[in-house]
Protein backbone atom coordinates (compact mmCIF):
# COMPACT_ATOMS: atom_id res chain seq x y z
CA UNK A 1 0.00 0.00 0.00
CA UNK A 2 1.16 3.55 -0.82
CA UNK A 3 0.99 6.20 1.45
CA UNK A 4 2.15 9.58 0.86
CA UNK A 5 2.69 11.97 3.66
CA UNK A 6 2.95 15.71 3.88
CA UNK A 7 5.06 17.63 6.78
CA UNK A 8 6.62 21.00 7.72
CA UNK A 9 4.04 23.07 7.68
CA UNK A 10 3.56 25.41 10.39
CA UNK A 11 3.03 29.45 11.17
CA UNK A 12 5.13 31.59 9.81
CA UNK A 13 5.32 35.78 9.36
CA UNK A 14 5.48 36.99 6.08
CA UNK A 15 8.90 37.10 4.50
CA UNK A 16 9.83 33.97 6.71
CA UNK A 17 10.46 30.55 5.12
CA UNK A 18 9.57 27.01 5.64
CA UNK A 19 10.49 23.62 3.78
CA UNK A 20 7.73 21.21 3.07
CA UNK A 21 8.74 17.36 2.64
CA UNK A 22 6.57 14.47 1.02
CA UNK A 23 7.86 11.06 1.79
CA UNK A 24 6.80 8.10 -0.28
CA UNK A 25 6.40 4.76 1.39
CA UNK A 26 5.40 1.84 -0.11
CA UNK A 27 5.65 0.67 -3.95
CA UNK A 28 3.57 2.34 -6.54
CA UNK A 29 2.56 -0.65 -9.04
CA UNK A 30 4.80 -0.44 -11.84
CA UNK A 31 7.01 1.94 -11.18
CA UNK A 32 9.93 3.00 -9.51
CA UNK A 33 9.69 6.66 -6.89
CA UNK A 34 12.07 8.20 -9.32
CA UNK A 35 10.38 7.90 -12.14
CA UNK A 36 7.39 9.54 -11.17
CA UNK A 37 6.44 12.81 -11.10
CA UNK A 38 5.83 14.77 -8.14
CA UNK A 39 3.12 17.89 -7.91
CA UNK A 40 2.54 20.45 -5.17
CA UNK A 41 -0.92 21.90 -4.86
CA UNK A 42 -2.49 23.85 -2.12
CA UNK A 43 -6.18 24.72 -1.06
CA UNK A 44 -6.93 28.06 0.62
CA UNK A 45 -10.09 28.45 2.79
CA UNK A 46 -13.03 28.60 0.62
CA UNK A 47 -11.18 28.16 -3.07
CA UNK A 48 -10.22 25.59 -5.48
CA UNK A 49 -6.85 23.32 -4.92
CA UNK A 50 -4.58 24.85 -7.29
CA UNK A 51 -1.21 23.82 -8.67
CA UNK A 52 2.07 25.20 -6.84
CA UNK A 53 4.87 23.05 -8.95
CA UNK A 54 6.26 19.93 -10.31
CA UNK A 55 9.22 18.09 -10.53
CA UNK A 56 9.43 15.32 -12.94
CA UNK A 57 10.68 11.85 -12.70
CA UNK A 58 13.84 13.04 -15.02
CA UNK A 59 14.00 16.02 -12.42
CA UNK A 60 12.56 19.01 -14.77
CA UNK A 61 10.73 21.59 -12.85
CA UNK A 62 7.92 24.05 -13.36
CA UNK A 63 6.23 26.70 -11.27
CA UNK A 64 2.97 28.46 -11.07
CA UNK A 65 3.02 32.20 -11.81
CA UNK A 66 2.02 33.08 -8.40
CA UNK A 67 5.41 31.36 -6.85
CA UNK A 68 7.80 31.56 -9.88
CA UNK A 69 10.99 32.89 -7.95
CA UNK A 70 10.09 32.13 -4.26
CA UNK A 71 9.76 28.33 -4.67
CA UNK A 72 11.79 25.79 -5.38
CA UNK A 73 11.23 22.30 -5.67
CA UNK A 74 13.64 19.67 -5.13
CA UNK A 75 13.80 15.49 -4.65
CA UNK A 76 16.06 12.73 -3.14
CA UNK A 77 15.24 9.76 -4.93
CA UNK A 78 17.66 7.79 -2.18
CA UNK A 79 15.08 8.93 0.23
CA UNK A 80 11.86 8.88 -1.77
CA UNK A 81 11.43 12.12 -0.97
CA UNK A 82 10.81 15.35 -1.73
CA UNK A 83 10.50 18.89 -0.83
CA UNK A 84 9.09 22.61 -1.32
CA UNK A 85 11.13 25.28 0.10
CA UNK A 86 9.27 28.34 0.05
CA UNK A 87 10.71 31.42 0.83
CA UNK A 88 9.78 35.18 0.77
CA UNK A 89 6.10 34.09 1.72
CA UNK A 90 3.16 36.10 1.70
CA UNK A 91 -0.22 36.04 3.73
CA UNK A 92 -1.86 34.55 0.47
CA UNK A 93 0.41 31.73 0.69
CA UNK A 94 -1.52 30.49 3.54
CA UNK A 95 -3.03 26.97 2.47
CA UNK A 96 -3.26 23.65 2.91
CA UNK A 97 0.11 21.92 0.40
CA UNK A 98 -0.99 18.64 -0.57
CA UNK A 99 1.63 16.62 -2.21
CA UNK A 100 0.60 13.94 -5.00
CA UNK A 101 2.73 11.77 -6.95
CA UNK A 102 1.88 10.46 -11.01
CA UNK A 103 3.60 7.60 -12.52
CA UNK A 104 4.86 9.19 -15.95
CA UNK A 105 2.29 8.61 -19.02
CA UNK A 106 0.19 6.61 -20.41
CA UNK A 107 -0.78 6.06 -17.26
CA UNK A 108 -3.48 7.98 -14.74
CA UNK A 109 -3.22 7.12 -11.65
CA UNK A 110 -1.76 9.30 -8.77
CA UNK A 111 -1.72 9.32 -5.02
CA UNK A 112 -2.29 12.16 -2.60
CA UNK A 113 -1.19 13.37 0.66
CA UNK A 114 -3.28 13.83 3.51
CA UNK A 115 -1.94 17.79 3.23
CA UNK A 116 0.40 19.60 5.87
CA UNK A 117 -0.72 23.46 6.64
CA UNK A 118 1.01 26.40 5.72
CA UNK A 119 -0.16 29.69 7.75
CA UNK A 120 1.13 32.90 6.59
CA UNK A 121 0.91 35.97 9.04
CA UNK A 122 0.96 39.74 8.09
Amino acid sequence: QVQVVESGGGLVQAGESLRLSCTVSGSIPGSFFSFNAMNWYRQAPGKEREWVATITGSSSTNYADSVKGRFTVSRDNAKNTGYLTMNSLKPEDTAVYYCNIRPPPPRIDSYWGQGTQVTVSS
